[in-house]
């Protein structure tokens, strides 16, 4: 069982078909991979890859942003038995240096437009290696077996650490129950997603299950501006479209939008974010389309969904899909016992679940305490009614979600604390007002008359990616405390 083999053959697709294609500005088909270039290259890369005396096992840090060269790396790695370790192109050198050091990476592979880590001693592979790489005879997919690492992904941890998340090689066999629990997806499919490639949401959603099913991925190489996405979509010709909630929001404040456009669009699919009721009745009214959305996360990918076959509940994220064996347990209880009907608790996954993933890198402890009995425990809460939907009630830890991405806030405290004029800092999420939430700064200055918010932000931008940085900056005179002098971040976010 190799995950990039089973990806690229498990549909029997016709080798001349078109598996990726990257679009420009105006809808302009940039590049055109069939099937069979497709794998070529990626064996290419693969044997390239060992070639260079790289091992079985040994982990692979790609820098590289979005272009066709990252699916195959990420893919040619796991080709070669290899684990490749998708990062953020956003993130800094000082960010990188941190993962490059936990994941032990033998080597890094950049573009020549990422930031660097500044320390290890990696090899380090830029532009002229990747060609040479591509360059090299086709190889064979390494026979690995199914619960053999397949690729390792950083996210957020509960401690502001950023940790490795590492999953099997079965982790894209295990997303079968999505292809019609969420997407209704079949092979004439041309799938465009927003997101960029080091999400687990785009590798599953844009790469792994448009393949997996003999369908197109769509990749648009060009500005994220809002308002260009239904130019964008209805040159693509797309039949399906992924994006996070805040997105939807924006195409429908910035663009033109209407029943007429995009027309070859069936659906949108959403994730990362909760979906409000509002934002789906707004969609569907502008567009005449329905938009399915999933819950997951790192660790397990989603399962739960509304589909072409689970009917939309307004605000409710779905069902679990087909197969899948989720649970909510009780909250003040140890051990499995479930929550009452229609309560809260603590939204878990079974133990079994193939798409699980193997545990957290390096963190035995970490990875024994997210399971209870034969439960991992998504750090979600929710609560189910008597169809059988789940209605999302928040995170049971301070992890933030902004714009899709989760965001430890003590990460981002260590950072601003650091500056000088900094005496304490405490971050959380507020609602905008317009359903969407952003990172919001409650910041204690040591001298008020003196403090320059303005500085604090250019120093956030020289240390942490965009998405991590605050948004919002607020000046307070004291922290919210607990009697044991713990930060009540809930609080601040009231304000």
């Amino acid at each position: 069982m190799n995950l990039a083999r089973y990806c690229l053959t498990n549909a029997s697709p016709d080798r001349d078909k078109v598996a990726l294609e990257v679009i420009g500005t105006a809808g302009e088909r940039l590049e055109i991979w069939t099937y069979a270039v497709l794998t070529r290259s990626i064996l290419s890369v693969a044997n390239g890859l060992r070639l260079e005396g790289f091992e079985r096992g040994d982990r692979v840090l790609l820098r590289i942003g979005h272009s066709s060269d990252f699916p195959l790396l990420f893919f040619g790695s796991i080709a070669a038995g290899l684990v490749p370790v998708p990062t953020s192109a956003l993130l800094t050198s000082t960010e990188t240096d941190t993962i490059l050091s936990d994941s032990g990476a033998a080597v890094v592979v950049h573009d020549g437009k990422t930031a660097l880590p500044q320390s290890g001693s990696a090899r380090v592979i830029g532009p002229e290696g990747i060609a040479q790489l591509k360059q090299s005879d086709p190889g064979e997919f390494v026979n690995t077996a199914a619960d053999d690492p397949a690729f390792l992904i950083y996210t957020s941890g509960t401690s502001g650490t950023p940790k490795g998340v590492l999953h099997a090689q079965r982790a894209a066999a295990a997303r079968a129950p999505m292809y019609q629990g969420w997407y209704g997806i079949h092979a004439d499919d041309r799938l465009l997603h927003a997101g960029a490639f080091n999400w687990t949401y785009t590798l599953g959603v844009g790469l792994m299950d448009p393949w997996a099913n003999g369908a197109t991925s769509v990749v648009y190489d060009g500005p994220r501006d809002p308002q260009i996405w239904p130019e964008i979509l209805t040159a693509s010709n797309a039949t399906l479209f992924a994006a996070v909630p805040s997105l939807y929001r924006r195409i429908l404040k910035y663009g033109e939008v209407s029943e007429g456009s995009f027309p070859n669009l069936r659906h949108g699919l959403t994730a990362g974010e909760a979906l409000p009721a509002e934002l789906y009745h707004a969609w569907k009214a502008r567009t005449g389309r329905e938009l399915y959305e999933a819950l997951g996360m790192s660790e397990i990918s989603t399962y739960l969904s509304s589909s072409p076959i689970v009917p939309v509940k307004p605000g409710s994220p779905g069902r679990p899909q087909t197969g899948r064996k989720v649970a909510i347990l009780d909250e003040t209880a140890e051990g499995d016992k479930f929550a009452e009907p229609d309560t809260a608790g603590l939204l878990a996954v079974q133990r079994d679940e193939p798409g699980l993933m193997l545990g957290y890198w390096n963190r035995p402890e970490e990875t024994q305490a997210a399971f209870r009995g034969d439960w991992f425990l998504t750090g979600d809460r929710a609560r189910a009614d008597e169809d059988g939907y789940y209605w999302y009630e928040g995170r049971a830890d301070d992890l933030m979600n902004a714009f899709g991405y989760r965001v430890a806030p003590e990460e981002v405290e260590r950072t601003l604390v650091g500056h000088p004029e900094v005496s304490e800092v405490a971050v959380t999420t507020v609602s905008s007002g317009s359903g969407v939430d952003l990172i919001t700064a409650f910041v204690v200055p040591a001298d008020p008359d003196s403090f320059d918010e303005t500085d604090l932000a250019a120093f956030a931008v020289d240390r942490l990616a965009d998405y991590k940085r605050p948004k919002v900056y607020r000046i307070i005179s004291e922290l919210p405390r607990t009697p044991s002098g713990k930060v009540q971040r809930k609080a601040l976010s009231k304000n």
